[in-house]
């Protein structure tokens, strides 16, 4: 994997979460295994909680809570981009040794991701019904799915904050951090979850709806947790004094970090709008179907974990070299991870494709439910795309380290709309509900080749994120008699 040659910049090494200097794959793998551990305790986190829902509740709370995750990812999209944007900004500047610039930006993303969270929530509340209805939520669920929706989405202001805050620690080389309170937000879940369902002791019996205060609280109590420890121990990303202003957002920063998340976040919702239409067709075959795949997307959470981990780790560790003029190294972090999550995502796939049946006799699909052989059948059919999927995943990562975004929109939108929905419903008249579960690995094909071709031909090298500030303070400093503190230095 080819990589241009720039100079290299000379900021301070030693810093704590410097991730510039060093062996790759030992300092890639070791970040990434918080990040990892972080994503299996909230996939665990959902798993255990389905699981309450599946023996408490019943099926139709199952197949309310997979339209409702869907919509949550859907909303949740409509923010991240500019979330991924400013942590990759976050982790170029770290790299560079620019502190300061850091700061700057993550108080501008908190404040711009503060002001659309509340506006995207106070929407899905409004909408939560005609949301549920356009899905085709099965007519037995579709009351449960709106009292979930409705609960959960009061908390998602402090969880875009959560979210961003662990992304910004994870850009400065911080990787433990996040995973700590991820460890306590899941606890504190997976407590509360039984409690507020049956209403033990003093807590009201509140159903469906239980679970979903559970998951408000234990989110609110890691989020306060977290900016605690962040103060305390006085991390990089805390604001203090006369850097509070930095939450107004800075219209040079929020013009950088809206150019490059609106295409970050165009993505995330062409994902969405994917996993929507396929839960509207999925929907069609009945809620025993809905149930099953609910159930399936819990067991995939675990076979992409390394992916995301991996693709997390080389987009921070990419950011901070790229920020250095590191370009030397670029191509062998790609190649670290690209290994890395082959390995891993093709042995998670063989052991739940192995051992399914007892998998999902965890959440109450035993011998006897008419939605097990369909779950395995899913199971089987679409698991091993999520090998490609990884491939995807580490060599998109590493271009969007250096700002280039519309690329990897075409090509999520290529592989998951004409690909996949395409898929699904041309081959419907021959393979039936096959079809479904085909199109996946189908669509995770070609953006594996596309991604491929587009990080070995595209010129996404020439591409810097950096640059579009630079040339704002640039044009600043000419009205300046002198060098600003706090600056982004131009990148090499």
């Amino acid at each position: 994997m080819n990589d241009v040659q720039r100079p290299a910049a000379s900021p301070p090494r030693g810093r704590k979460g410097d991730l510039t200097t060093g062996p790759i794959a030992k300092t890639l793998l070791l970040f990434a295994l918080p990040t990892l551990a972080s994503n299996i305790l909230q996939s665990l986190n959902a798993t255990v909680n389905t699981i309450w829902i599946g023996h408490f509740l019943g099926e139709e709370a199952l197949a309310a809570t997979s339209n409702t995750h869907i919509i949550m990812f859907l909303l949740f999209a409509g923010v991240f981009g500019f979330g991924m944007a400013a942590t990759i900004l976050v982790g170029q500047s770290y790299g560079r040794g620019d502190i300061d610039s850091a700061r700057r930006t993550v108080g501008s993303s908190v404040g711009m991701l503060l002001f659309g969270a509340l506006a995207i929530g106070t929407l899905g509340w409004t909408f939560a019904p005609e949301l549920l209805a356009f899905l085709g939520t099965p007519g037995e669920a579709q009351q449960l799915a709106e009292e979930y929706l409705r609960v959960v989405l009061f908390s998602f202001p402090f969880v875009m904050i959560f979210v961003v805050s662990m992304m910004a620690l994870r850009g400065v080389g911080d990787s433990m951090t996040p995973l700590w309170f991820m460890g306590l937000a899941v606890i504190l879940d997976v407590a509360l979850n039984p409690v507020f369902i049956l209403g033990l002791g003093p807590a009201p019996e509140m159903g469906i709806s239980g679970s979903a205060m559970a998951t408000v609280i234990a989110n609110v109590v890691a989020l306060f947790g977290m900016l605690v420890f962040i103060y305390a121990r006085d991390l990089p990303i805390r604001l203090r004094g006369a850097e509070w202003a930095y939450l107004k957002p800075d219209p040079k920063l929020a013009r950088v970090i809206l150019a490059k998340g609106l295409p970050i976040g165009a993505q995330m919702l062409v994902i969405s709008g994917a996993a929507l239409a396929m839960i509207g067709l999925i929907n069609r075959e009945g809620v025993h179907t809905v149930a099953a795949y609910g159930v399936v997307q819990q067991l995939w959470n675990y076979v992409q974990m390394p992916a995301m981990a991996i693709g997390a780790a080389v987009s921070a560790m990419a950011a901070q070299n790229i920020g250095a003029g590191r370009w030397d190294r670029i191509g062998r972090i790609t190649a670290s991870g690209f290994v890395f999550s082959l390995v891993i995502t093709l042995g998670m796939s063989i052991a739940i494709i192995l051992f399914d049946r007892p998998l999902l006799s965890m959440f109450d699909l035993g011998t006897s439910s008419p939605a097990t052989p369909i779950a395995e059948r899913i199971m089987l059919f679409a698991t091993w795309g999520f090998v490609l999927f990884g491939i995807t995943m580490t060599v998109l990562s590493t271009v969007r380290a250096n700002g280039a975004v519309i690329g990897p929109l075409l090509i999520f939108a290529t592989a998951l709309i004409p690909v996949r929905i395409g898929f699904a419903l041309a081959m419907e008249p021959w393979l039936g509900s096959d079809s479904l579960w085909l199109s996946f690995p189908a669509g995770s094909f070609v953006a594996a080749i596309l991604s491929l071709a587009y990080y070995r031909y595209a010129p996404w090298r020439k591409s810097a994120l950096l640059d579009n500030v630079d040339g704002a303070y640039a044009r600043e400093e000419t009205l300046a008699s002198g060098e600003q503190s706090g600056r982004l230095n131009p990148s090499g």
